[in-house]
């Protein structure tokens, strides 16, 4: 039973557009890295909650799109993908023989419950990273953030049942060292002075020790949404389709064999009803906008509540500047996470996370770009190890 559970989580490689999606996914993050400490200090648009908000109420348009990309693109029927999924989404829920589920109800109750504490769990660190970039420097805030990689390792090995294993440790380790090398490097006063040679004007964070301690925490509470997400709400693997035959139907790994493969004697048909199996990202792109939902059906209530305290007081941006810049947070959010909900379920937490790591990479360069950061022994070195780490764990993904 252990070892069957410890193949049906291993990662794989899911084909071309899961490695498409993680490049978007990694500058995507760059991006809105960039953008919320851009309008948070440099326009002077401090209103962290209702960045917070607007950013993930617009998670809900993932779906939406994917559907639109996929009536454009392939020989799907909205019936057909709606359908499909709704049949995936009830054998997930009640656990009931497939056979019957056409016949059975959509638990809507529990579905909801679900949306709502995948909401709250996946809010907690994202709200308290757009507070973090306020306060401490753009680099240490990706790095920590990133960090979560470790933590998604050891909740994995804890939750997912898994043996520890010495080159994923290793990796693990290493990835985190690079981002300890970065944080506590000497990147802080060199990036300071390169700014100034260049003229350039350095926005000061008025508490980074702050700053970091949200961010860890934040880190921490999301390598656990990470596990509870791939044990608990991500679709099969491939892995486990070869364990666990019963359960699901298979994911292609690419748009284009979608309209291609059918299912026979599919484990979610009723009797002998042939049904098309789902096109890639589908499923946890409904999760991702189901998340958007609720976000933009409940979370505006705390604006409300804090606005009345004086704690955050509402304001809409002031500028075409600064409202284009949220559009543009908007748009590079959405691209990271329903990319990496993807991600989640076909690569697994560990390497997923550690795959993030790369942003701390993209954001140093982006940093050299906009003269605000030097280049440094310590930047170098700590990019280094985690680009080595991600290399260990896809050699090991090719290897399993």
């Amino acid at each position: 039973m252990a070892s069957a559970r410890e193949s049906s989580v291993a990662p794989r490689l899911g084909g071309k557009t899961a490695l498409l999606t993680f490049v978007a996914v990694i500058f995507a993050f760059v991006g809105e890295t960039q953008l919320t400490q851009y309008v948070q200090t440099t326009l002077g648009y401090q209103h962290s909650f209702f960045l917070f908000y607007v950013v993930h109420s617009s998670f809900a348009l993932s779906f939406p799109l994917h559907i639109g990309y996929l009536l454009l693109t392939t020989h799907h029927s909205p019936r057909a993908l709606m359908s499909g999924l709704s049949s995936i989404l009830t054998a997930q829920l009640t656990s009931r023989d497939p056979k019957i589920i056409h016949s059975s109800p959509f638990p809507l109750s529990r579905f909801l419950v679900v949306i709502l504490v995948m909401t709250a769990v996946y809010s907690i660190p994202a709200l308290l990273w757009f507070i973090a970039v306020v306060y401490a420097p753009v680099t240490d805030v990706t790095a920590i953030w990133n960090a979560n990689a470790f933590f998604a390792y050891v909740f994995s090995v804890k939750l997912l049942n898994l043996k520890w294993s010495l080159i994923r440790m290793c990796a693990v380790c290493l990835a985190t060292a690079g981002v300890l090398t970065i944080v506590y490097g000497d990147s802080r006063s060199s990036a300071t002075t390169a700014a100034l040679a260049r003229g350039v004007t350095v926005a000061q964070t008025p508490a980074p020790l702050f700053g970091d301690i949200i961010t860890l925490v934040a880190s921490v509470i999301y390598g656990l949404y990470q596990v509870l997400y791939k044990k608990y709400a991500a679709l099969s693997s491939d892995l486990e389709l070869a364990a666990e035959p019963t359960q699901y139907t298979h994911i292609p790994t690419s748009a284009d064999q979608v309209y291609d493969e059918e299912i026979v004697s599919s484990p979610l048909a009723a009797c002998n009803e042939v049904t098309q199996s789902l096109p890639f990202g589908l499923h946890p792109n409904f999760l991702t906008a189901s998340i958007g939902v609720c976000t933009l059906f409940v979370l505006w209530i705390p604006l409300i509540v804090l606005h009345y305290y004086g704690i955050e007081e509402f304001a809409l941006p002031s500028n075409m500047t600064t409202f284009f810049a949220i559009v543009g947070i908007c748009v590079t959010g959405v691209i990271f996470n329903a990319g990496f909900m993807i991600l989640l379920g076909v690569w697994g937490p560990i390497v997923t996370s550690v795959g993030s790591l790369l942003t701390i990479v993209l954001t140093l360069i982006s940093d050299l770009m906009l003269g605000s950061v030097g280049l440094t022994a310590g930047g170098l070195l700590g990019a280094g190890m985690i680009v080595g780490a991600f290399a260990v764990l896809a050699f090991d993904m090719f290897q399993s």
